[in-house]
């Protein structure tokens, strides 16, 4: 059988079996265009007549049946004279163009681009070429001033730079830099306003050995952008020119994750101590640079940018330069998707840092940008705090973020949010949508860790809701990205999440307790002790408890933030009622982050056991919201089973429904 293609990428075209096909005149083209374009519905022969004719003549629709016969004969020369046509058929009020799905180019091109981030890194690139072969030239070229085929010349466009840059992306990620530049060189004559490729250019020629190049096109898109869009370069293009310069470890392409960190830990010390000792501001800011980058390798690297961190911060604040003290708090926007701190001291005091630089930072909107950071650093260091300041600095910082339109400061404000979202149970729903806008923004604009972070919150959400397809979803994207970017903490969530997957289903208690303690083997170096101390022994009583079996609490066990709520089981198993009664009266409510119904739970359950009605009015109370969850799972860790059954426990004791 003869296979009918369609060209739009470039000239409108039609072919047969490789032999162009004679479209006539360039009404007969702007109709066959304008099919392809409606993608197989139908098109009315009024909007036709609309689209064809600013002014149409009095014989319009009778022009347009007289085309698409045209057209017919051209595209099935063998029909029967009057045999229905195939493929340009009459549907109701008009036309439609019932072409294959691989018989467009434009078609062509999106499924392939749509299958390229499905593939594995390495095989993603030669799709993506293979793609972007099918364009011949600008898209519906011919019709460029037409308002019909605006929208979708802009989109198609849009669609071939990502790619372009994509798999630029890729060759740099994948040691191939030097195949990437000619394709950069190219693709920037013609579009010098991407920002984006600028950035990968300047990437590809530091890491092939050429850092004076680099430099040189990081300068040429700071003079294009300025002098033909009256811009400055965005924080990412800063952030490479600050790295190229200062020869920043995690620009090379060859070092092993574990190489790369231990370089980084020597370089950051050494900075510290030059930058400290000399109280310089530009040192400073290369050093928290520095310490951003570490953070994200996990291990030493991460303990080291906890310890440096405050000290920075701290001779910031001694030079008396509210501005420099502003980015060198500011600047440290690593993601974060554990609502409890690792350092709660510290955290402590770089929020009174953030506080006092802006209560002396002018409110004018050449300082908004810095504000906007102050108050997502207070929105984040203020996790677990039960506080109205930080539910009220992350509202302020995100009001900032969306009106500068800045998508780096937006992921950084939303990551605030997201940090300040724990404050009553039931909020699952809240942190999903956070979570997909993260994603959504993330993977729009490159900002890699933020897409990473925005799929880990939402493997937390869902889990929350019992969806654990859709957490299963987020959990291998953010296992690819990861790999792909080297991004060793994000197995610890991941693991963790597959052992709460295995303990919310069927598998055998064993297996479950099994999983749990897998998942926390590979905790031991990453060292995050706010998500490690006394996780493990709470999820174990999660386990036991969602199971119906006795909880077995040994005093002997460190439970770290988690003693609270953990004494009085061991008081109970001793057989001192009266002290495990007074020990579950003192009980705190439980702090502001992912665990809190976990911990009502664990309330829950004692005051099952000593029949404290108080106790037992105060967690079904709080646990209400969360009607219809997993108790726990929002923290993608762990579980006390569905929050029904144990407000169904409590109500039933208390006469309630």
């Amino acid at each position: 059988m003869e296979t009918v293609t369609f060209g739009v990428l470039g000239p409108v075209t039609a072919e047969r079996d490789g032999r162009a096909l004679a479209l006539r005149g360039p009404r007969h083209r702007a109709v066959l265009a304008r099919l392809v374009l409606a993608r197989r519905r139908t098109v009315p022969v009024a909007r036709l007549v609309e689209d064809l004719w600013d002014v149409p003549p009095a014989r319009a629709v009778g022009a347009v049946r007289t085309f698409v016969g045209d057209l017919r004969r051209a595209l099935e020369p063998d029909r029967p004279r009057r045999a229905p046509a195939r493929l340009l058929v009459t549907e109701g009020p008009g036309y439609a163009l019932r072409a294959a799905a691989d018989a467009v180019d434009a078609w062509r091109f999106e499924a392939a681009v749509t299958a390229a981030g499905r593939l594995p890194a390495a095989q993603a690139p030669d799709r993506l070429a293979a793609a972007l072969g099918e364009w011949r030239g600008p898209a519906y070229a011919e019709f460029a001033g037409e308002e019909w085929a605006r929208g979708e010349r802009s989109r198609l466009t849009e669609l071939r730079l990502g790619a372009v840059e994509r798999r630029a992306e890729l060759l740099v990620e994948l040691g191939r830099a030097a195949e990437a530049v000619p394709d950069l060189d190219a693709h920037l004559d013609g579009h010098p306003w991407r920002e984006e490729a600028w950035r990968l250019l300047a990437l590809a020629l530091y890491r092939t050995g050429r850092q004076a190049d680099a430099l040189a096109v990081l300068r040429r898109a700071r003079a294009r952008l300025a002098g033909e869009l009256g811009i400055e370069p965005g924080p990412r293009l800063r952030r490479l020119e600050a790295g190229v310069l200062a020869q920043d470890p995690a620009l090379d392409p060859s070092a092993e994750p574990a190489e790369a960190a231990a370089r980084l830990w020597t370089r950051a010390t050494r900075a510290y101590d030059r930058a400290v000792a000399a109280g310089s501001g530009a040192r400073l800011e290369s050093t928290v640079g520095l310490l951003r980058a570490l953070a994200v390798t996990g291990g030493d690297g991460l303990e080291a940018a906890r310890l440096h961190r405050p000290a920075a911060v701290a001779a910031a604040e001694e030079t008396g330069d509210a501005e420099l003290t502003a980015r060198v708090i500011g600047t440290y926007d690593v993601p974060a998707n554990w609502t409890r701190s690792d350092d709660p001291e510290a955290a402590r005091r770089i929020v009174e840092a953030a506080e006092r630089t802006l209560a002396v930072l002018p409110d004018t909107p050449p300082a908004a940008p810095a504000r906007c950071r102050l108050l997502a650093t207070v929105a984040l260091e203020s996790r677990g705090v039960r506080s109205p300041r930080g539910p009220e600095a992350a509202r302020a910082a995100e009001e900032i973020a969306r009106n500068l339109d800045d998508p780096a400061l937006l992921a950084f404000a939303l990551n605030g949010t997201y940090m300040q979202s724990c404050t009553t149970a039931g909020t699952a729903r809240r942190r999903d949508a956070i979570g997909a806008e993260l994603v959504a923004l993330a993977a729009r604009h490159a900002l890699v860790t933020y897409e990473v972070l925005g799929h880990l919150v939402r493997l937390q959400a869902r889990s929350a809701l019992a969806d654990f397809a859709g957490a299963d979803e987020h959990a291998a994207a953010a296992d690819r990205l990861a790999a792909r970017h080297e991004r060793p903490l994000v197995a610890v969530f991941t693991d963790w999440y597959r052992a709460l997957r295995q303990a919310a289903g069927e598998a055998p208690y064993d297996r479950a307790e099994a999983g749990y303690r897998a998942a926390a083997a590979r905790l031991d170096g990453a060292r995050m002790p706010g998500l490690e101390r006394g996780l493990l022994p709470l999820a174990l009583l999660g386990l036991r408890l969602s199971r119906g079996l006795p909880p077995r609490v040994d005093r002997q066990t460190d439970w770290g933030p988690y003693r609270p709520w953990a004494q009085p089981f061991a008081l109970l198993a001793e057989g001192e009622r009266p002290a495990a009664r007074d020990a579950l009266r003192n009980l705190p409510e439980p702090p502001p982050d992912l665990l809190y119904e976990a911990l009502c739970c664990a309330e829950a359950a004692l005051a099952l056991a000593l029949g404290d009605r108080a106790a037992l009015r105060r967690t079904y109370d709080r646990l209400l919201p969360a009607s219809g969850e997993l108790a726990g799972a929002g923290s993608g860790v762990l579980t006390f089973g569905p929050v029904d059954d144990w407000l169904t426990a409590l109500g039933r004791v208390l006469d309630r429904p």
